[in-house]
């Protein structure tokens, strides 16, 4: 490790150089994954960073209840793995690239069954077989799930068996704040030791970025305040495209008034929602599946139940909401399968699930969209056709695209684990094969640059508040950006949010400490998701159809013809640019989307 005092005014620390094989940001379901295949296959002789802005356990992925999704036992309830793909295409509304999602249902098994070896306590039943359940949009039960805390059992296993590596340093919040390319190809990232205000810039030959979402550009969601999307950012700012940002998915059931997340599992262990008139009104939507629909369908049902007065007020908030009722299931069975709704519901609303139904609306919940790559994971470059070398992404932040317009629930796991172990082995494939090399004079530039930003930033006084810019992005998009949309309210938001980029080129930290300055971090957050959140209406405003959880009420169906492909947003100064490409489809074509 080389140390040297950083020359740009504002950040105090020293610039500390750190030489690493492999760097990954994001220390959630994928970038450990990616970090403990890069290990194993490495037996343990690559210098890995793993770099988390939150202490890595506090990662998003502990949040994912539900389950995980594979066709554990093929032939059983005439599952198969051409089953699961055809339900995971229709589910994204034809968007999704068939050979990502051959890939998926082909690789999910070896998954679940490497987590089994790592420690996961899976349900089983009486015989000790792992147990599946139901689960929207799927024909029939193949998630797997450890009670209604699958995510928190998956991470705590990949952390433990973590630590057993010496070659793996993970770098506890540390905001990653740039990444670092030069001639197509990876060379680094710079990130602020957030205990210390220390700015540290990681060389390597391999990066992954695995940082999340970003349903945080919302201000009801289930997602934690941390899920801004740095990484897509990241990408986006250093001039590479992303794909599919319109394509938000709205969850069905969020508590009131919080938005905490009440899983698809009670769903999927029979749980029913009802209107206001006490009756499941989801006949009327999806008739042959019912509260198993996909997501989009069911939250889409909901608005139109409120919508005609159907709704019920939570008089606190003021929200309009509809009931999830599990009293049929009986204390017991929600005891052993979904304790941690009970608990949420007891502790948040003082409502026992057993007796008395929760009240639930759709809240803005995971992003199908994100970095633009190709099958592996590589990241693709401006021209969105050629790898930048050494650069991978995993997770729900990189866009494959396996989940087209609308996700179905528990697919996001899988995803996860699939291409972190994917994208660990080529990144350590990559680094064996590269040798040190002299940081360039062009990169000493990009992190001088990006280190005179911060500096600025620091430095400048008497600005725009960085939390009322939340505030008015979280309104914009709760008003115009919702489950249905329309011209008059995208092009509302467009508007607005490009006033709210303009006052963010005017923000001012009013922390200037280098101890834990949340303040800094915030802020820097927050211009991220002013920024992702203008791709999202942009794409939003030109695809004019309604395709998964994309819903134009004034354009109601869905156009193959002119909108069955991607969508890429390229950076601007002031909007982005948009341009499509085409969606790759192997075996299932287009059909009308019913259930």
């Amino acid at each position: 490790m080389i140390a040297e005092r950083a020359t740009s005014r504002g950040i105090t620390g020293q610039l500390e150089r750190l030489a690493f094989d492999i760097v990954i940001v994001g220390s959630g379901l994928a970038g450990m994954r990616a970090a403990l295949q890069a290990a194993r296959i490495s037996n343990g002789k690559l210098k890995i960073a793993l770099i988390s802005k939150l202490h890595a356990m506090r990662s998003h992925s502990v949040s994912a209840e539900g389950g995980i999704s594979g066709v554990l036992y093929p032939g059983e309830a005439g599952d198969t793995e051409e089953l699961h793909a055809f339900d995971t295409v229709k589910g994204g509304d034809y968007l999704g690239d068939q050979p990502a999602i051959e890939n998926l249902v082909a690789e999910a098994p070896k998954e679940i069954r490497f987590f089994e070896h790592l420690g996961v306590p899976w349900n089983r039943d009486e015989q000790g077989r792992i147990v599946l359940r139901a689960f929207g949009g799927m024909s029939v039960p193949r998630t797997v799930f450890a009670a209604d805390k699958t995510g928190f059992f998956m991470l705590s296993a990949l952390y433990d068996n973590l630590l057993r590596f010496d070659n793996i340093t993970v770098f506890h919040e540390h905001y990653t704040t740039d990444i670092i390319l030069k001639d197509g190809e990876f060379r680094g990232a710079l990130a602020l030791d957030l205990a210390t205000g220390t700015p540290r810039y990681f060389a390597a030959g391999a990066g992954i970025i695995a940082t999340g979402g970003f349903a945080r550009m919302y201000g009801f969601t289930t997602t934690a305040y941390s899920s801004t999307g740095d990484g897509i950012a990241l990408a986006f700012k250093a001039g590479l495209p992303i794909k599919d940002m319109e394509f938000v998915q709205f969850h069905p059931t969020g508590m009131i008034p919080t938005g905490v997340l009440i899983t698809e599992a009670a769903r999927g262990e029979g749980g029913y929602l009802l209107n206001s008139e006490n009756r499941r009104f989801l006949d009327e939507y999806a008739k042959s599946k019912m509260e198993l629909a996909p997501r989009d369908i069911i939250s889409r049902a909901m608005i139109t139940e409120m919508s005609k007065g159907r709704g019920l007020l939570h008089q606190v908030s003021g929200m309009s909401h509809m009931l999830l009722d599990l009293r049929h299931l009986g204390e017991d069975k929600i005891d052993e399968r979904l304790p941690m709704i009970k608990e949420l519901a007891m502790k948040r609303l003082d409502i026992n699930p057993a007796y008395e139904p929760i009240p639930v609306r759709p809240t803005a919940h995971y992003t199908m969209g994100g970095i633009h790559a190709g099958l592996k994971g590589e990241v693709m470059g401006a021209d969105g056709s050629t790898p930048i070398a050494g650069l991978w992404t995993a997770g729900e932040c990189g866009c494959v695209s396996v989940h087209g317009a609308n996700r179905l629930g528990s697919n996001s796991l899988s995803h996860c684990v699939i291409w972190g172990r994917m994208t660990g082995e080529a990144a350590a494939a990559r680094a064996a094969g590269q040798a040190g090399r002299e940081e360039e004079a062009q990169v000493r530039e990009q992190i001088e640059e990006s280190l005179g930003k911060l500096s600025s930033l620091v430095e400048r006084k008497g600005g725009e508040d960085p939390y009322q810019l939340r505030k008015e992005l979280w309104e914009t998009m709760d008003a115009n950006v919702h489950v249905y949309r329309e011209a008059k309210g995208l092009e509302a938001a467009q508007e607005k949010l490009a006033e709210l980029r303009e006052r963010y080129a005017k923000v001012s930290v009013a922390d200037r400490s280098d101890v834990y300055n949340t303040n800094l971090r915030d802020t820097l957050e927050i211009g991220n998701m002013i920024e992702l959140a203008q791709t999202v209406v942009a794409g939003a405003l030109a695809r004019k159809e309604s395709r998964g959880g994309h819903a134009r009420s004034d354009f109601p169906t869905r156009d193959d013809a002119g909108f069955l492909k991607h969508t890429l947003a390229h950076r601007t100064e002031r909007l982005p640019k948009i341009s499509y490409r085409d969606v790759a489809i192997t075996k299932w074509q287009p059909m009308e989307r019913t259930y």
